[in-house]
């Protein structure tokens, strides 16, 4: 679907919601809708069940929740308004141990 600017996100030991995060953006409001229809359809598909979706009317942000992992589809105004990937941390580099 050309999704673009397509960013994983690791939430193990960040919080207890999911354990990876996947960020990601449409050129426009059909083409986040277009990108987060076929999300739900392959994870039927696939066998992952029904899927939590918000947002699938508007299409500036739409939320997947498919349980384990969560899908965020933007158009990149929306996307750098929120800028999940600093909030969660995807832009720092790793801690390391000692």
């Amino acid at each position: 679907m050309k999704a673009e600017n397509t960013v994983e996100i690791d939430l193990a030991g960040k919080t207890s919601l999911a354990d990876t995060m996947i960020v990601t953006s449409g050129r426009s409001h059909r083409h986040v809708g277009a990108i987060a229809d076929r999300v739900i359809q392959d994870l039927k598909d696939k066998g992952f069940g029904n899927a939590r979706v918000e947002g699938l009317p508007a299409c500036d942000w739409v939320l997947i929740d498919a349980g384990d992992v969560l899908i965020h589809v933007f158009r990149p105004e929306v996307r750098g308004f929120y800028n999940l990937e600093k909030m969660w941390g995807a832009d720092r580099p790793q801690d390391r141990a000692s």
